[in-house]
Order: C-alpha cells, then sequence, then structure tokens
C-alpha cells in the first residue's frame, strides 16, 4: 500500500466516524439515516459527469452494492437507537475487517500470514470484549451490541462486493456515484412509507449536506483504494475510524468514557493495525 493510498483511506476513517456520529446525535435516528443517504445520491449525481461510465460486467455487483448497504443502514439505524456510539462503532467497525479476511480467503483464494493471523484474533478479542461495555444504570445493552455485530456483516459483505465490482467497472467514482443515486432513490421511496419521515430528513440540512457529503467522500475513497491495495488491508486501515469515534463520543456527545470502553477500542485498534503493516 502506497503512502498515498494509507493517507487516503485515514482521511475516510475520520469522515466516516463524523457522519456515523451525526446519526447517533440525531433525535430521530431513521430521519437522520434517510437523510444522510439522499445526501449520498446528491453527491453521488454532482460526481458522475467527470467519471467513466462502469464497464456492463459491473452493474449486477451495483444492485448488489445497493441492497447490501440498505441492510447496514437498516440494522445501523436500530443499533443506534439503544446503544452509545462508542459500543455501536467499534463493534460494527472492527468486526468488518475480520470477516472481510475470511471472505477474502474463501472467496477469492486469499491468503495470510502468522502476523495476520494474529491480528484477525486480536480484532476478535477486541470485539468479544465490548461486552464489558455497561449503560450507566447497570445494563448490559445486548441488543446494541447484536445489531452491531449484524451491522459489521453487512459492512463486510458490501466492502467485498464494492471492491470486485470496482475492479470490474473500471471506475470507482462511476461504480459507486450510480451505486449512491440508486441507493438515495430507495431512501426517498422508504422515506414515504412512514408518515413526515422524508419531510423531516429533507430539513436536516446539516446531516444532508455535510453528512452526506462526508460518507459520499469516504466511501468513495475507499472504494478507489480497494482497486489500488488489498480488500482486506484498506478495510482494516479504515476501521481506524473507532479511534475517531470514541473521542467524537465522549467529548462532543458526552457519552461516560470507562476501562471496557478503551480497552476494547484500543484492541481492536491494534488488531487493525496489525493486519495493515503485516506483511504476506
Amino acid at each position: 500500500m502506497t503512502g498515498a493510498v494509507f493517507a487516503a483511506v485515514l482521511l475516510a476513517a475520520m469522515l466516516h466516524a463524523v457522519w456515523n456520529a451525526l446519526v447517533k446525535g440525531g433525535d430521530d435516528k431513521a430521519a437522520c439515516m434517510v437523510a444522510v443517504v439522499v445526501g449520498q445520491g446528491i453527491a453521488g449525481a454532482l460526481a458522475l459527469p467527470f467519471a467513466a461510465a462502469p464497464a456492463r460486467e459491473a452493474w449486477p455487483l451495483m444492485g448488489l452494492s445497493v441492497a447490501l448497504h440498505l441492510g447496514y443502514q437498516v440494522f445501523l439505524v436500530k443499533a443506534y437507537r439503544i446503544g452509545d456510539l462508542t459500543q455501536v462503532y467499534p463493534i460494527a467497525r472492527g468486526i468488518a475487517p475480520l470477516l472481510v479476511a475470511l471472505g477474502s480467503m474463501m472467496l477469492l483464494g486469499a491468503t495470510f500470514s502468522g502476523a495476520q493471523l494474529l491480528a484477525i484474533l486480536l480484532i476478535s478479542t477486541g470485539i468479544g470484549s465490548i461486552s464489558l461495555v455497561r449503560r450507566a444504570d447497570g445494563l448490559f445493552q445486548g441488543r446494541a451490541a447484536l445489531f452491531a455485530a449484524m451491522t459489521g456483516v453487512f459492512i463486510a459483505a458490501y466492502s467485498i462486493n464494492d471492491g470486485h465490482g470496482a475492479r470490474l467497472a473500471g471506475t470507482a467514482i462511476g461504480f459507486y456515484g450510480w451505486t449512491a443515486c440508486l441507493n438515495a432513490a430507495f431512501a426517498l421511496a422508504a422515506g414515504r412509507l412512514r408518515p413526515g419521515l422524508l419531510g423531516k430528513a429533507l430539513a436536516l440540512r446539516r446531516s444532508l449536506l455535510i453528512g452526506g457529503g462526508a460518507s459520499f467522500l469516504a466511501y468513495v475513497i475507499v472504494v478507489w483504494a480497494f482497486t489500488q491495495a488489498p480488500i482486506a488491508l484498506v478495510t482494516a486501515l479504515r476501521e481506524t475510524s473507532i479511534i475517531f469515534a470514541l473521542f467524537i463520543g465522549v467529548f462532543a456527545l458526552r457519552e461516560p468514557l470507562n476501562l471496557a470502553k478503551v480497552f476494547s477500542t484500543a484492541l481492536t485498534l491494534a488488531g487493525a493495525i496489525l493486519l495493515r503493516v503485516a506483511r504476506p
């Protein structure tokens, strides 16, 4: 992985944490998510005139990407309704490198060194230690953890799909630009199913413009990186966003900080970093 790709993915990691904090910090999580997804579509539409058309071989994967992103958004909203950003985000983002590595071995024939396998073990341990995180009232956030884990499954699935799809498409911006537009169309349609949801979502200018723009830019950078470096390594590096999420959750959202959160986040992050630097 070159220095330019490394720096770009770190920028994407920070942007990921920012838009997730906007969704978590909103009063209506579903409205915030619809606003972000519509904002992604706006950004995608603005980017498409400057992108090449995706190759036809990638079209089915674009459709699958829309479905996988929809599943990701549904479970992320469910998790944020009942869980802290500093619990939900590390689970959802931390589990993804593990699953992408496993998926790469099964679907793409990838192999990993001992150091990379150790990194996977660290990530798994870090995710498991999240069970130590408790609410201020002492109750374990089991449902939040479950929804966050399901979110991580969808993250891993769309990462593998989109990485392969962008390579087939021959254009990262074209692939994700069209995917974002299609995803936004589904969000607009879904927003009409709940009375008042769409209007409320479109009124959330910060989530629509800042959240949507940051989300689109973050992921289009990641999709581009997928075409430049191994998908599992890019995914692992992207998940350094958990440390940004920790700071945002504690200092901006005033979520409680305890040793369990620090340990769990640090251990998952250590595994992600080791997976990034370990040689094949």
